[in-house]
């Protein structure tokens, strides 16, 4: 995946918001917004919802020098609902929110995020359908 939209409850307070936490706005709407993600090719948008939106999902930004960019952004006045900590599951996170409530997790996971000593490959059987 390459590509997650996000609901937003006010497209200036959102798009302003992210462009502080360092990504690069690259289509602005008065009701959709694309970034780009300052490493890699991901993008992520937000879409303007009427009235409150409620996002149950959580968006994820993984960055190598993770301490290093909650401190900076501690800096610019973002609050954290986390701290960055290690998690059992061998990832270490930092929590906050947007100004519209979606949850966002900073996080540094390094190989662990795709092969945990845990990791199984299960897939369809060869003659399985849709």
């Amino acid at each position: 995946m390459n590509q997650v939209t996000l609901p937003v409850s006010d497209m200036e307070e959102a798009t302003a918001f992210y462009r502080r936490m360092g990504f690069l706005q690259i289509v602005d709407t008065p009701h959709y917004a694309r970034f780009e993600c300052p490493q890699g090719d991901a993008t992520f948008s937000l879409s303007l919802e009427d009235g409150s939106c409620h996002n149950g999902s959580v968006i994820y930004f993984e960055h190598e020098q993770l301490d290093e960019l909650v401190a900076e952004l501690q800096g610019k006045g973002f609050e954290f609902a986390q701290a960055p900590r290690d998690m059992s599951y061998l990832w270490r996170e930092a929590i906050l929110y947007d100004p519209s409530g979606n949850k966002i997790k900073l996080y540094r996971a390094g190989e662990n995020r795709r092969y945990p000593p845990w990791r199984v490959e299960l897939s369809a059987a060869p003659d399985a359908g849709p």
